[in-house]
């Protein structure tokens, strides 16, 4: 999938102070002045301790919530909605070895979300995984790995590594690893997000599959990014705004940024799925689900 990016806190400066000592006679009976704190550090103090508050307060709301996407059984139909606009199936767990370059400009896509070479997040995926399983089949590779981060080259990666990734996707391990670090980095943040947005099971659905394709990146192609613009012209349920209409503006803004990315790419993953949903006003998912990607039809009873 789409680029790996970091979300960076604001920087609080650091301010470079120099500590001024006095030197006290051994009989004046006062002990030596402490160096005080600077003030930069007691304002990450600060910034950590409030981070930490909010996210308490966050998973405390959260608790509180359906579990929405996050139910097993509706988790499994996010998987499947996805794959059919990744691969065009219903059978998500057939793509744990599937790997190919797409010509989009990320070098190879691979496994159960797409992950790719050229953007961060199959680096990552085998780094974690190397943590856990040294000396497997793709950690020859990571030098290379590294190397094309960022890229669409091959470059050290060929002629093996497609081969090493097919054979590597027939341990338990490494499928077990794909959806961790499917979970870590796409599911998990998507859904706790659209939760906290005020979102039901589809909204929770439409920002799993955005984070999926644009990436983690606030820049104005990202899933942050592309949020961003949609809250300058609606509001979330949370800030008090329609449901379905938060929906549109979003699906809206993802077409658009989609479409001026990749001129005339196919966008039925939103219009003939999702937005067919929405228009239903199928706000949980609820099954039976029919719909279009790429032409081809695809039901879940």
């Amino acid at each position: 999938m789409k680029r790996s990016g970091v979300l960076f806190l604001a920087a609080v400066p650091v301010v470079a102070t120099a500590a001024a000592y006095f030197l006290v006679s051994p009989d004046s009976g006062e002990a030596p002045a402490r160096p005080r704190v600077s003030s930069a550090q007691e304002a990450r103090e600060e910034a950590k301790d409030r981070a930490e508050h909010e996210r308490a307060a966050d998973d405390k709301v959260i608790a509180g919530l359906p579990a929405g996407l996050a139910d097993p059984a509706k988790k499994e139909l996010a998987q499947r909605i996805l794959a059919s606009a990744q691969q065009s199936t219903l059978d998500w767990r057939s793509l744990y070895g599937s790997i190919e370059d797409l010509g989009d400009g990320r070098g190879y896509t691979a496994g159960v979300v797409g992950f790719c070479t050229g953007t961060h997040d199959l680096l990552a995926l085998v780094e974690r995984y190397t943590e856990e399983h040294p000396g497997n089949g793709l950690a020859r590779y990571l030098p290379a790995l590294r190397k094309v981060d960022g890229t669409d080259s091959h470059e050290g990666l060929d002629p093996g590594f497609t081969a090493a990734w097919q054979a590597e996707a027939e341990l338990p391990a490494f499928r077990a690893a794909q959806e961790e670090e499917r979970d870590r980095v796409y599911f998990d943040p998507a859904v706790r997000l659209a939760k906290l947005d005020g979102l039901g099971t589809l909204g929770q659905f439409v920002y799993y599959d955005a984070l999926v394709f644009h990436g983690p990146d606030t820049h104005p192609h990202g899933f942050y990014g592309l949020r961003e613009r949609v809250l300058r012209t609606a509001k979330t349920p949370a800030a008090g705004g329609s449901e379905k209409a938060y929906l549109a503006a979003f699906l809206d803004v993802r077409r658009a940024v989609m479409t001026d990315r990749h001129p005339g790419a196919d966008t039925s993953r939103i219009d003939t799925a999702q937005r067919r949903f929405l228009d239903e006003g199928n706000l949980e998912l609820r099954t039976p689900l029919v719909w279009q990607t790429y032409g081809d039809t695809f039901r879940v009873p």
